[in-house]
């Protein structure tokens, strides 16, 4: 598909900076959105090479009706990665479901009011994940599958943060479809499910809060002490940031991707107990600081590969270890 200027939302976040770099090493032109002028000075001018491809345009509130209007002017496609994810959360609708609601038809409205030829939605695995499934009876997920989640159990007030962030994203997701069903516009969606997302961010942190959710499970390896415990591991699904920032730039080019779901997932599946054993290999200094032991996810759960494969030929994963490997060479220095 012939997009050469793209609109990347959430672009200064673990995700979008890896698919914003991406974009720039293949010759497109980028607009980047952001919140904050700070974060996006600093995004640009560690980007300097890249200074005639990428504008920023500033938008503090993504909610806002109309806020992405003036945003997809000349725009080809859309990358809309951004979405609340955190679990410090006070109130699962206000905070965390509502917002992800309104972006998702702010980007929609916008872009169909505009030249833009398709949309690429970062969703999550939460959205096809069946959490009240067996796991037990073997199962294999493919793109038909969904959270059963409803809305009133995502906002509920005894509803955890991961199930609000969980239904946040499948709900959002459904609109999205929702909307292309309905209003029949002239771009088509394509939406990424990815789970668990590990590897180096874009620029060095400058402490551990800038890392992710899922990074911050391999921090805690390392840090836990020999005496700590792993962290939990329900499923062993994952994805490279890299592979993943890759996913999205080809789910925006390749033709037949148009109108489907994906769920990227590395073919290699991922314990903390193998996170554990890479560090300390690799970093014998830090063993005393590393939590250990022995961790079996007892999972009958799969994904279907076959779409991925089949659409995205030439696509080559990350090894865990070198994910692990690169990560903490990244953070080795906030030990």
């Amino acid at each position: 598909m012939d997009c050469n200027y793209i609109l990347v939302t959430g672009a200064t976040g673990l995700v979008g900076s890896h698919v914003v770099d991406n974009l720039l090493r293949k010759g497109y032109k980028v607009r980047a959105v952001a919140r904050s002028k700070q974060k996006a000075d600093a995004f640009l001018s560690a980007r300097a090479q890249y200074a005639s491809k990428l504008d920023f345009y500033f938008i503090e509130d993504l909610t806002d009706p109309g806020a992405f209007d003036e945003a997809v002017k000349d725009i080809d496609g859309v990358i809309h990665v951004a979405s609340p994810l955190k679990y410090d959360i006070k109130d699962n609708e206000n905070d965390v479901v509502i917002p992800a609601l309104k972006g998702v038809r702010s980007i929609l409205d916008a872009s169909a009011k505009s030249s833009v030829k398709r949309i690429v939605l970062t969703s999550s695995f939460g959205a096809v994940l069946d959490m009240g499934r067996e796991e037990s009876t073997p199962w294999t997920y493919t793109a038909n599958d969904w959270n059963p989640i409803s809305y009133e159990e995502a906002v509920a007030p005894d509803a955890t943060p991961q199930d609000a962030y969980r239904g946040s994203k499948t709900l959002a997701e459904q609109e999205a479809w929702r909307f292309v069903t309905e209003h029949k516009p002239q771009f088509d969606l394509v939406t990424l499910c990815p789970s668990m997302i590990f590897g180096p961010l874009a620029t060095t942190p400058r402490s551990k809060d800038d890392l992710n959710e899922s990074n911050m499970m391999l921090w805690r390896v390392a840090t836990g002490g020999s005496s700590g415990s792993l962290p939990p591991c329900r499923f062993n699904f994952w994805i490279d940031v890299r592979d993943l920032a890759e996913i999205h730039v080809m789910a925006l080019t390749t033709p037949q991707a148009g109108g489907k779901r994906y769920i990227p997932v590395a073919p290699e599946p991922f314990t903390y107990q193998k996170a554990s054993e890479t560090i300390r290999s690799t970093y014998p200094d830090l063993t005393q600081k590393i939590a250990t032991g022995i961790q079996e996810v007892k999972t009958h759960v799969q994904v279907d590969p076959e779409p991925m494969m089949t659409d995205f030929q030439g696509l080559k994963y990350t090894s865990f270890e070198k994910t692990v490997t690169d990560f903490m060479s990244q953070v080795k220095h906030l030990l």
